[in-house]
């Protein structure tokens, strides 16, 4: 794991060092030897998930949104979650949301605009808690905004939670906090590959690649050609015919991505984040011209800054705020349009190792940025950060889980295919994803 950027809190795990900025990307020796899964970036911590599904945080505790009491400075595990195997995390400005292998979601730190989704305004939970009202739902994909929340479900529907200031919630109305799960209706029926949340935006998107968003807009950062904040879910037409296959948000922008590898940014771009050589707000999708020639395989929001990747060349860019060495650029200095992050690797490859290591995946949120990498043996190729990962998806029938449905062993019908059955039929979210044309589907699954 590889780490830079803001470190005043203990936020990259480094330990006790001297400096409050990393300006490059720096070894972080705590994850040698150990396959990192997943990383939620807060506003002053951060949360890892290991492949034995144990979960790690450090930095700022202020109001328990490490969900323990130990260094701040190191990763610690969080022993609260002992019994369950995490599947993926995510963080928000002081918060923390986990999800396990069952569907289950447990949630901590500050609480005091429902974003924990306990049904109370708690200042903060310094212990994980299991948010039971969603306890006969089985969640897949979680995204926390900085104080507000969202769910995906396994059938398909969107759940939101936590301040609603600006409509972020989606739910038709802004204004009161909501302090338990609640469905957006206007979005269902609606088969969703990916859910996002920055600031106090959000977004929504669909297998066949159509990107809902809504929330604040001051900026223009749900690319909707104004600046009048959204409490329901609106349809981005102007990029309806890019194929986007994933969606970040930062702070007050967002960026997409398209299948073609190419990258669209819009929203407030004062410190250069939008990668367009100026410090303009854009309330339209733009696309970032300067990766032109570039298949960007990844990108990530931080706060005020952008990452991108191209595993082609193995080289990452970043653009935007450099205060804290958030770009990875040695500099302090912000940067208008993309530049590259000074990495140890060449080319893909790790520059001062003996076996060849490739970037898997990279993470950004606050001020602090991180780059997973691995052993070319164990990435069997660079493109691979592009192959169809079924984790985090709604339900919808395919081959495999048709030949899993045919083939049980004789007699009852186990409870897991009952259920699965049971699932897909009853959702208009999974039934209308399993019959997309596979030409809509085949690039939505690339991530």
């Amino acid at each position: 794991m590889l780490c830079w950027g803001n470190a005043s809190y203990g936020q990259l795990g480094l330990g006790g060092i001297d400096e409050e900025i990393v300006v490059e990307p720096r070894v972080c020796e705590f994850f040698h030897g150990k396959q990192v899964c997943d990383v939620g970036c807060g506003r002053r911590h951060s949360a890892f998930l290991l492949q034995d599904g144990t979960v790690y945080t450090c930095g700022c505790n202020d109001l328990g949104q490490l969900g323990h009491e130990k260094s701040r400075k190191r990763p610690e595990q969080v022993v609260a979650l002992d019994a369950q195997i995490i599947a993926a995390v995510s963080c928000g400005e002081a918060h923390t949301l986990a999800l396990n292998d069952k569907g289950q979601l447990f949630s901590w730190g500050l609480g005091s605009d429902g974003q924990l989704g306990l049904n109370n305004l708690e200042e903060c939970v310094r212990v994980p808690r299991n948010i039971k009202s969603l306890s006969d739902v089985q969640i897949t994909q979680v995204a926390c905004g900085y104080w507000h929340s969202h769910a995906l479900s396994r059938g398909g529907q969107v759940f939101s939670w936590g301040q609603n200031r600006y409509g972020q919630l989606g739910l038709g109305l802004k204004g009161q906090s909501v302090t338990t799960p609640q469905i957006i209706q206007s979005l269902q029926g609606i088969p969703f590959a990916q859910i996002s949340a920055g600031g106090a935006h959000s977004f929504a998107l669909t297998l066949s690649g159509a990107v809902f968003g809504w929330g604040r807009n001051k900026f223009g950062q749900l690319g909707l050609n104004d600046t009048n904040d959204r409490s329901c879910p609106a349809l981005l037409k102007s990029l309806r015919s890019q194929r986007v296959i994933y969606i970040s948000c930062g702070e007050d922008h967002t960026a997409a991505l398209t299948k073609e590898g190419g990258v669209f940014t819009f929203g407030a771009g004062g410190y250069g984040q939008l990668g367009h050589n100026s410090t303009n707000h854009e309330i339209n999708p733009r696309k970032v011209f300067e990766l032109m020639g570039s298949v960007v395989t990844q990108i990530s929001c931080g706060r005020q800054h952008t990452l991108v990747f191209t595993p082609s060349s193995g080289k990452m860019d970043s653009f935007g705020l450099g205060g804290n060495g958030q770009l990875g650029t040695r500099s302090t200095c912000n940067r208008k349009s993309p530049a590259p992050v000074k990495s140890p690797w060449v080319a893909g490859a790790l520059a001062d190792s003996e076996k060849g290591c490739c970037v898997k995946r990279i993470y950004a949120g606050g001020d602090q940025s991180f780059a997973h990498y691995c052993t070319a043996n164990i990435l069997q190729s660079r493109d691979s950060v592009r192959k169809q990962d079924h984790h985090g998806r709604i339900c919808t029938l395919n081959g495999d889980i048709i030949h899993k449905w045919l083939n049980h062993s004789p007699g009852r019908l186990p409870l897991e295919i009952s259920n699965e059955i049971d699932l897909v039929f009853s959702s208009a979210s999974c039934l209308n994803g399993s019959f997309l044309s596979r030409r809509s589907i085949a690039f939505s699954s690339l991530i």
